[in-house]
């Protein structure tokens, strides 16, 4: 039984024990204030507090902890820095009277989990559950919170936008949002709130423009380190305590770099799916431009496009028709009538072409000159560069294809070198011993092993209960699909072990670790990190998930995507790992991978699709240019989530200047940061439909080594 089955049956337990115990108690407190205390208490796991009881009880009279009561009803539960976890449950509805919830605002004591319920006391007068673990949305249910004077949600997990519902809430006076991961522009209904005082909404990733709130009688405004565009309406500058910095707005933007696609952007280098892939990023979308202005310019490229394809129906027609009349022979082949588009757009090659080696992509590209540019057709049944059912946003459960017992597979995949013994690799890692532990992970932990002839590889032993679940049809399935990739920044798979219940995987060992380790824990290692040699590790990391999104068959996304997954060799060159092990992550991995700092906004619904692999990319390369963690619990509150913290100042040169990691001593150029920045701002937008495709961004970083201060 999972935790949320196992909370309902006990929610469900405690109120048949609560109604059940009604006729027999006799208590003061009304009977319904009494099951919904009951249900909360299950919800949050029964923690110690004083008098709170499973069923039953009579909260008022015997002074449960943290209990307020007007007459026979709960008025108010106050638990501040009580240490709670779990979550609130549905039921809180139920409070016939409740007018305060108040959790305290100390992360560090409360770990309040899930979302936050639908239906909440209609006669709610403040809530505070400020300082929790708290996801998913802000419920649309505020609407009938008619009362509601005090509303503090920040330094949260919630996401998505600001639900449009603050149409009757007239009294509220302070809203705190902040410290969240709410994308959006403001609700229009948010110029109803007629008595608010105190708006903080800093430290998200809200975008679109303020004008809904120029007219408010705000005091405290704090908008800081969000993506809002446009100017600032005159009437916020007269707030007295008005915060606004870390936004994109029209001062301090840095101007996109035209240069930065080294060819001009047409018609006929547009992806064939705007829906797909959203604009293209030769344009370079940032979100400061508004969704308002993105639209127009769709709808614009939209309706070209169909007057070019009438235009090209009707000359087709006329040329048909003429052929016919003439009978004239035009040529051997006849041309199929399709648009054409940039080779440079290489998510779609040509059936059967894959890219070799550098030389092909650098050819690949269109030269400066026009006129010259190289083409290609695409085909009328393009190969779609993602699965359909990732472009949907469904959640992608990846299962290998059964095994193949032919004599070919048996003599390739078990019975070749590649498969060793679990007495061998007892030898190899000296019992698997702790002077040998390389590292743990969530799949398992990782050591090194000694061959007899000296050399070491890297062996990953599965210890997660779900890997165990696997027959070895299926793991071996797994493996034979891994050896498939052949791609030198993809850590290479020499072998594995599938004996007496254990799985293993045997990998080449890369002598200097992982990047998260030379960027945060080997100073050795991290003084050698220039700014040339951080750029080309994202190029060949970018290179490895081209590899994976877009070239090995079958398609692969990696769904755990971080610096602690991408090692380095003796000349610290990268090799990705963990490739291809996806359908062994436990059920645990999107909340952790949230947890990490490396999420991408839609994991919160389950989502997880190439473009999440490209966020996460992102974030890697923000680590490379900062020198910081994803996610940092030493810093302060605003500065732990390296994206949130980073991304405001990607595009004012002064801000990102400071971010820089000061250990690169400013040995760099200012034209080579401000594209790196680029890049990055491209890869962790919120939308994953505006992110590019890996092989557009390998192109940026390629173009990038090539530039010349």
């Amino acid at each position: 039984m999972g935790n949320s089955e196992f909370k309902i049956y006990m929610v469900a337990v405690v109120g048949l024990l609560s109604v059940s115990s009604i006729p027999n108690c006799f208590g003061f407190t009304d009977p319904s204030d009494v099951i919904a205390i009951n249900s909360l208490y299950a919800a949050l796991g029964f923690p110690p507090l004083l008098g709170w009881i499973l069923a039953g009880g009579d909260p008022c009279s015997e002074g449960w902890q943290g209990v307020q009561c007007v007459n026979s009803n709960i008025s108010g539960i106050v638990l501040n820095n009580a240490s709670l976890g779990g979550e609130l449950s549905e039921n809180l509805g139920a409070f016939a009277s409740i007018i305060q919830m108040s959790v305290i605002k100390d992360l560090s004591n409360n770990h309040i989990g899930g979302s936050i319920p639908t239906y909440l006391p209609p006669t709610l007068k403040t809530l505070f559950l400020s300082g929790n673990e708290l996801t998913g949305s802000i419920p649309e249910s505020l609407s009938v919170l008619a009362q509601l004077t005090d509303l503090s949600l920040n330094n949260n997990h919630l996401r998505g936008v600001i639900p449009d519902s603050f149409q009757q809430l007239t009294a509220l006076t302070n809203l705190d949002l902040s410290a969240n991961n709410l994308s959006g522009p403001l609700p229009l209904s948010m110029a109803n709130l007629s008595s608010i005082s105190t708006l903080h909404l800093n430290d998200n990733y809200l975008t679109g423009v303020l004008d809904v709130l120029q007219d408010l009688p705000l005091i405290d405004l704090d908008i800081e380190n969000n993506l809002f565009s446009g100017p600032i309406p005159p009437k916020l500058l007269s707030i007295p305590n008005f915060r606004s910095k870390g936004n994109p707005f029209n001062t301090t933007v840095i101007s996109s770099p035209p240069a930065l696609s080294p060819f001009p952007l047409t018609f006929e280098s547009q992806p064939p799916s705007v829906d797909a892939f959203g604009p293209s990023s030769s344009e370079l979308p940032y979100p400061s431009k508004s969704r308002l202005s993105k639209t127009v310019v769709w709808v614009a490229i939209v309706g070209f496009l169909i007057l070019v394809l009438l235009a090209l129906g009707f000359y087709i027609f006329v040329s048909r028709w003429r052929k016919e009349k003439s009978t004239v022979k035009v040529g051997d082949h006849t041309k199929n009538s399709m648009l054409t588009v940039s080779s440079s757009y290489r998510s779609h090659r040509k059936e059967n072409e894959t890219p070799s080696n550098d030389d092909e992509r650098n050819d690949s590209l269109p030269r400066s000159k026009a006129g010259e540019e190289k083409t290609e057709k695409i085909s009328k049944n393009p190969p779609p560069p993602f699965p359909p059912q990732l472009l949907t946003g469904e959640r992608t459960v990846v299962k290998p294809e059964p095994f193949q017992t032919t004599d070919q597979n048996i003599s390739i995949d078990i019975d070749s070198p590649r498969s060793f013994s679990i007495s061998s690799l007892q030898q190899y890692t000296n019992s698997f011993s702790q002077e040998n532990l390389i590292g743990r992970g969530m799949l398992g932990t990782v050591y090194r092993a000694q061959l007899p002839n000296g050399k070491l590889l890297a062996v990953k032993k599965l210890e997660h209960a779900d890997s165990r679940q696997w027959s070895d049809e299926d793991f071996m399935s797994m493996v034979s699909n891994v050896l498939k990739f052949q791609n030198e920044n993809i850590v290479g798979l020499v072998g594995y072990c599938c004996e007496h219940g254990q799985r293993l995987f045997v990998y080449e060992h890369c002598k200097n670790g992982t990047l998260h380790e030379a960027l945060h824990l080997d100073e050795d290692i991290h003084e050698k990190l220039s700014w040339k040699a951080r750029v080309n590790m994202a190029l060949q990391a970018a290179k490895a998930l081209e590899y994976m999104h877009e070239v090995c068959q079958p398609l692969v996304v990696h769904r755990n995507f971080k610096s602690a997954n991408i090692l380095l060799d003796e000349e610290l060159n990268v090799r990705v790992s963990d490739c291809g092990l996806a359908p062994l992550l436990p059920l645990s991995h999107i909340s952790q991978l949230q947890g990490s700092g490396y999420g991408a906004p839609e994991l919160e619904s389950g989502s997880y699709t190439y473009q999440s692999d490209v966020y996460s990319f992102g974030v890697v390369m923000l680590e490379l240019l900062t020198g910081r963690k994803a996610h940092d619990r030493s810093r302060a509150r605003g500065e732990q989530y390296l994206v949130r913290w980073a991304v405001p100042r990607l595009h004012d040169i002064e801000a990102l200047s400071r971010m820089v990691d000061p250990s690169l001593d400013a040995a760099y150029s200012s034209k080579s940061l401000s594209r790196f920045a680029d890049i990055i701002s491209l890869c962790v937008q919120a939308e994953p439909e505006f992110r590019p495709p890996m092989s557009e961004i390998v192109q940026y970083l390629e173009h990038m080594t090539k530039m010349k201060d």
